[in-house]
């Protein structure tokens, strides 16, 4: 079963709350623009799909909670690459195959388009403390660790300013940890507990980025729907460089072993398991060391 519709309705509902104002009062018509042009089209969708497969496989006895988790982080994750495209990170045009929101509307309302996105997702969350208390400020607690020092996406992004860099922190921080907070969310929406969730995350995490570094330097902008080589030209940290082409994809498939073997017991054990096989799918770029990089994550 798709989960595409679940996912897409949830974000459409968390934007239109970020546009909505109250009878008499307006929004600045550009920014609540940009808010939805951030998020949509909504490229794989990949964290909140793994965070409604793990509430899935625990029971998800309250969809509407696992709903507003997903959108919740799928806005973080949105916010981020607004800001990872501004010109004082990537500098890049393209996102998704078209303009990145710096290009289509100006720096001034990129910035302000990816702080209005981190609220929002903070916002709906709040909300749904009005059905759980509980659950809603659990997930609160973990999307923003997940989100900011020391163990988030910022601090992935300072790795970048480092002299030195440590390249393993580096990637658990700025991409494991959104997979992370995926698992650890979905699992708090349905009720259950968060730690046994985090091993899954990270070892999913690691893998994207292991075969986002691959991408990087094997695709073209065409392909990505964005720039291309950007780890090179920013002379950032990465799979690649360190391990090469062969030994990164021979790291990759470890990974992914690896996630597999440490899904937690649970009711939808085997159906999460085809998931995370399925996700494995479209994160391999290269079936040979030797073969030119086709396959991947439209849109990121």
């Amino acid at each position: 079963m798709s989960l595409t519709p679940r996912i897409e309705a949830a974000v459409a509902r968390a934007i239109t709350l970020g546009q909505r104002t109250r009878p008499g009062l307006t929004a600045p018509p550009r920014l609540a623009s940009a808010l939805d042009y951030a998020v949509t089209p909504g490229g794989a969708r990949i964290r909140p799909t793994i965070l409604l497969s793990v509430a899935m496989a625990c029971g998800d006895d309250q969809p509407m909670m696992a709903d507003t988790a997903a959108a919740a982080l799928e806005l973080i994750h949105c916010a981020s690459l607004v800001h990872d495209d501004m010109p004082c990170f990537d500098d890049a045009d393209i996102r998704r195959g078209k303009p990145s929101v710096h290009r289509a509307y100006s720096e001034p309302l990129a910035l302000l388009t990816g702080d209005s996105l981190i609220i929002l997702a903070f916002d709906i969350l709040a909300r749904a403390g009005d059905v759980d208390p509980g659950r809603a400020l659990k997930l609160i607690r973990v999307l923003s660790e997940r989100s900011g020092m020391p163990n988030g996406i910022c601090a992935g992004q300072g790795w970048e300013s480092e002299p030195k860099v440590d390249l393993s922190a580096y990637h658990r921080a700025k991409t494991g940890a959104l997979f992370i907070a995926a698992t650890q969310m979905g699992a708090i929406a349905a009720g259950q507990d968060a730690d046994q969730w985090e091993e899954l995350g990270a070892r999913i995490g690691e893998a994207f980025q292991v075969a986002d570094d691959l991408r990087d330097a094997l695709c073209d902008e065409a392909t990505l729907g964005k720039p291309a080589h950007q780890d090179e030209v920013h002379a950032r940290p990465n799979a690649v460089s360190t391990f090469g082409v062969e030994g990164a994809i021979g790291r990759l498939k470890d990974i992914l072993a690896g996630a597999i073997a440490s899904i937690p017991s649970c009711p939808g054990e085997a159906q999460l398991a085809q998931m995370v096989r399925a996700t494995a799918e479209k994160l391999t770029p290269v079936h040979a060391p030797a073969s030119p990089m086709r396959r991947t994550v439209p849109g990121e």
